[in-house]
């Protein structure tokens, strides 16, 4: 099973977040050094599991930066055909499917 590493706004994180009217740029990060392909999937992209492809890194570390509106938005990340939380986020939820997704919260 792949190691999730914890979800960080780019401010957050030491970097400077971008901002553009009321949407701030957020960076997600998923670790599976073995995965060929991982996507983010919320209600921020109606859960299309294709739109937001990940980028890996040589050291196995997936990342997307996207723009947020402020609020609380819910996510998953969808690797190699299959939905996998985040199992380090703080802040989850329980979903119809008796799984958890994760709420990343913009200001």
């Amino acid at each position: 099973m792949a190691m999730v590493e914890t979800v960080k706004k780019m401010k957050e994180s030491g970097s400077t977040a971008t901002m553009q009217g009321k949407e701030q740029a957020v960076e997600f990060t998923y670790y599976a050094p073995a995965a060929k392909k991982v996507c983010l999937a919320g209600k921020f992209n109606a859960w299309n599991t294709n739109s937001m492809p990940m980028k890996k890194g040589k050291d196995g570390m997936w990342r997307i930066s996207i723009k947020l509106q402020p609020g609380q938005h819910e996510y998953k990340y969808f690797v190699d055909g299959v939905w996998a939380q985040n199992m380090t986020c703080s802040d989850k939820v329980l979903n119809p499917f008796g799984t958890y997704n994760c709420i990343m919260g913009v200001q």
